[in-house]
């Protein structure tokens, strides 16, 4: 199961922090950039998202990213978790598929082998893109989560693949999931479609 695991206290604590969140101030660098068409469930169109990708951070997780991106494997997988005042959880291409059985969606990657870890010094802050995975460091697949919030817990024990640079509005707007189920969404927004812009 690729999810980051949190005590309740936290999530309590995260809850409360992200009311007046503040838009991050991100510049667009030489990385490719991940684009992302939000859609409700009723397949209505909720807006963009634009990350930035970095690349020298963390090439290998960028590099699996753009490839499953390109091969249009994210299009058409749900948020399947939504923390407020934390993070939204996609990218399990496996069984988060909006069209089909979304049930086990978070348990699931690609056909690709998982990830070494590529953790570095930057701090999860409101934006950051991180790549989920299980308990063994080395277990990211195709999951990533893009906080809403800062999370500085999180530094050094997930690997920071990006940073949100527009759409800041549709993030915030992404339905949330219920707190006592872990933020399990019932009924989830989704990709509708992800491109790559280099």
């Amino acid at each position: 199961m690729r999810k980051l695991i949190l005590p309740p206290a936290i999530l309590a604590v995260m809850a409360g922090a992200a009311l007046a969140q503040e838009a991050p101030q991100n510049e667009d660098g030489p990385g490719p950039n991940m684009v992302i068409e939000v859609a409700a469930a009723d397949g209505t169109a909720k807006g963009t998202i634009t990350l930035d990708l970095l690349q020298e951070t963390a090439p290998n997780h960028v590099a699996r990213l753009v490839e499953l991106a390109q091969s249009g494997a994210y299009d058409g997988v749900v948020f399947h978790r939504v923390i407020e005042g934390f993070m939204a959880q996609t990218g399990d291409v496996q069984h988060g598929k909006q069209d089909g059985d979304i049930s086990m969606a978070g348990t699931g990657g690609s056909d690709l082998p998982d990830l070494d870890a590529e953790f570095g010094d930057i701090s999860f802050q409101a934006g950051t893109v991180g790549m989920a995975r299980a308990q063994d460091p080395n277990s990211a697949n195709s999951q990533f989560f893009i906080d809403l919030a800062p999370a500085t817990f999180l530094d050094g024990q997930y690997t920071v693949v990006g940073q949100l640079i527009d759409g800041w509005d549709v993030l915030q707007s992404i339905t949330k999931g219920d707190p006592a189920a872990n933020g399990k969404v019932d009924e989830p927004d989704y990709m509708a479609t992800v491109t790559i812009v280099e």
